[in-house]
């Protein structure tokens, strides 16, 4: 399998700061089971309420947001923000979330049966007040690109992140700190925990109607 059907849509050059990629690859049996398959992690991707759930106990927990802030329940949209709580956080109590918005979402198929879906975020302000500090732990120039892809009985789903640096461009100490432990943290490796268990989720295999 290629890299990607078409990974220069939605994944930058990395021009500073870390980089990182995560994936997670199925063969199935036939062409029938591939298409299932493809179309279920095509669902699950978009579905970004759905990712803990997908991902496991220890997964951050992500809440889809329209432009205005206000929770939805159905597919993402471009323009649409994610708002994210990592374990162990205090951001029920504090207020203190990281958000992305989503600027990118692809959709490719091509006549000889290779499929191709990928979403791209960056760090971002809250949607409900646009004025204040992006609100990552990550600074804005870092990108997540989320793609699942088919070819032939091939169902491969990855997150790429590119420009990964700690967000200490901020005016309150604490959240100074907390982004760079944070920040560090992720690119020694506790993001790409989450990110395989989000993979793993994406291309899990239903029987008898359970994820299993």
């Amino acid at each position: 399998m290629e890299k990607n059907l078409s990974g220069g849509d939605l994944i930058p050059s990395n021009e500073k700061g870390h980089q990182s990629a995560t994936s997670h690859t199925i063969k199935t049996e036939n062409h029938k089971a591939a298409r299932a398959l493809y179309e279920a992690a095509q669902q699950r991707l978009l579905d970004v309420n759905s990712w803990k759930e997908i991902s496991g106990n220890v997964s951050a927990s992500f809440v889809l947001n329209d432009s205005r802030g206000t929770i939805v329940r159905r597919p993402a949209m471009e323009g649409d923000y994610i708002r994210i709580r990592i374990p162990g956080s205090t951001a029920d109590e504090t207020r203190e979330f990281d958000w992305v918005r989503i600027e990118k979402i692809v959709e490719m198929r091509s006549p000889r049966g290779t499929a191709y879906t990928g979403m791209r975020v960056r760090p971002a302000t809250p949607p409900e007040d646009v004025d204040r500090e992006i609100e990552h732990f990550f600074r804005q120039d870092a990108t997540s690109s989320f793609i699942v892809e088919k070819r032939g009985n091939l169902i491969r789903a990855s997150v790429y992140g590119r420009n990964e640096m700690p967000n200490t461009v901020t005016g309150r100490a604490f959240r100074k700190l907390r982004n760079l432990l944070a920040g560090l943290g992720a690119m020694l490796g506790i993001s790409r925990l989450q990110w395989k268990s989000l993979v793993k989720g994406l291309l899990r295999v239903r029987r008898n109607r359970e994820l299993l």
